[in-house]
């Protein structure tokens, strides 16, 4: 029989290890055993498709961490244990920090979403302002739940920006300029009281799709987060890529025209110039009475707004230029399209696929398929739980 492929491990320097493949696999008996309740071994393994020496080793472990039990029982006339799961009382919190919002999710180590909430934030929030909405919330939500603060195992935390993962500090290019400089993880630690976990929200997008989305099998895929900033999250042989200081996929940093308007980066003519929602508002708010809202260029593109319309087309062919780049240096298999605009659907997706066709190798065009993420906007905030299970998972 042949075990499942690994499940990815935020800056694990063995993509493709054996303890992501060890957490796929119980990711999938408890799946498995929460689906059909109690089984004996040898079905679970039936069942699951993973062999009789993974399943029992895997069980022993979860038996020693309080996670199932055992009990003696029959199966085709034959003495054999019956493996049950224990619901364990512990969580982790996932924070998404966006330009305008905050979201909190809390889960359980098998997935299983205990309570989330969502905010707005001025554009503009203080770091110091966000993290104390952010740590009232999680207050709330434990206090709702009925979940003890002393059960919350850690936080996966997710900023719209860089962020270099030797000092957990903001860096330039972030969509929250007023964060630059904040080491996330030390405030938030404090403000949380438990240890901290920080990502770049594209990253855990792709690290959503991979342990919450349908694309668990995929060892080659790219999250694109198309919004006020453009990002993109790389999963490279089955694992996060990040590089030699964290700070990768900053595709909306990528020069499309050399004379373009100047970026907030400090460079001209950046992706996110030509193809971010800011730039669609600005477009076409022109002779309005109010600015439009990303919702507001929804709803005219789906009702067939010519303006809307060529401003999207145009958008996403400069996506698909750029992210063509990135498929012909790493052959992804999927690209997945989240953030904002995900509703636009094929009106978003098919000039993207125009561009990546047209500026790719023809071979790498072809064979690489771009969809939306089924996340919606809760991707991000997903990632972040992922993180903090992965992390909190090896101590």
């Amino acid at each position: 029989m042949t075990d499942h492929l690994p499940l990815t491990s935020p800056q694990d320097p063995k993509p493709g290890s054996q303890s992501a493949l060890r957490h796929r696999n119980e990711q999938l008996i408890v799946a498995t055993l929460r689906e059909l309740g109690p089984l004996p071994q040898a079905e679970l393994a039936r069942t699951t498709g993973l062999s009789t020496a993974t399943v029992s080793n895997i069980v022993k472990s979860m038996c020693a961490e309080g996670l199932a039990h055992t009990s003696p029982t029959t199966s085709s006339g034959r003495r054999a244990l019956a493996v049950s799961l224990l619901e364990s009382p512990h969580v982790v919190v996932g924070i998404d920090f966006g330009r305008s919002h905050v979201r909190i999710v809390l889960a359980s180590a098998d997935h299983q979403v205990r309570a989330e909430k969502s905010a707005p934030l001025p554009v503009g929030h203080l770091a110091t302002e966000s993290i104390a909405t952010a740590a009232t919330m999680l207050a709330d939500a434990l206090a709702e739940s009925g979940i003890s603060r002393s059960d919350v195992m850690g936080a996966g935390i997710g900023v719209p920006g860089p962020i270099d993962h030797r000092t957990g500090t903001v860096i330039r290019g972030a969509i929250l300029p007023e964060w630059v400089g904040v080491n996330i993880v030390a405030r938030l630690e404090e403000a949380l009281g438990m240890p901290v976990f920080a990502d770049n929200d594209a990253n855990l997008g792709a690290l959503a799709q991979v342990t919450w989305g349908e694309h668990s099998a995929v060892r080659d895929l790219v999250f694109l987060k198309i919004g006020s900033g453009i990002g993109a999250g790389l999963i490279l042989n089955g694992a996060p890529y990040y590089g030699h200081t964290g700070i990768t996929g900053e595709i909306g940093h990528a020069t499309i025209f050399d004379q373009g308007l100047v970026c907030r980066c400090g460079n001209r003519g950046c992706l996110e110039t030509v193809a971010s929602t800011a730039l669609m508002i600005e477009l076409l708010s022109r002779g309005e009475p109010r600015p439009l809202t990303v919702q507001d260029i929804i709803a005219r593109a789906t009702s067939g707004d010519a303006a809307a319309l060529r401003v999207i087309d145009d958008a996403g062919m400069a996506v698909g230029r750029a992210v063509a780049n990135v498929a012909n240096m790493i052959n992804p298999e999927i690209i997945v399209v989240g953030g904002p605009l995900a509703a636009l659907g094929h009106i978003l997706l098919d000039p993207i696929r125009r561009g990546l066709t047209r500026h790719a190798v023809p071979a790498i065009g072809e064979a690489t398929t771009v969809v939306m993420s089924s996340l919606g906007d809760r991707a991000e905030v997903l990632g972040a739980v992922s993180l903090a299970l992965n992390h909190t998972r090896k101590h």
